[in-house]
């Protein structure tokens, strides 16, 4: 996995944080290439919270799952007990 494929699965707007701290990100991008995806989301677990606050992603994709109408829900059998 990429850093950006990385920031897309936090939900992370890699461009507003490019824009905003280009040094944070450069930082990042460097760390995230030395070691495992697991290894970085734990030591930088507290930041990313913050990050993703700060650089929200907004895609179509949330808007669309928003404004799809909800799947009917199938109505359950009753439980019916054998009479012996």
């Amino acid at each position: 996995m990429q850093f950006d494929e990385y920031l897309i699965s936090k939900k992370i707007d890699k461009n507003k944080l490019q824009n905003a701290e280009p040094q944070l990100y450069q930082e990042f991008e460097a760390m995230y290439a030395l070691v495992s995806t697991q290894s970085f989301t734990q030591q930088k677990l507290f930041l990313i919270n913050a990050i993703r606050r700060k650089y929200k992603l907004d895609t179509m994709a949330e808007a669309k799952k928003s404004n799809e109408a909800p799947k009917p829900i199938a109505p359950k059998m009753p439980f019916k007990p054998k009479m012996t």
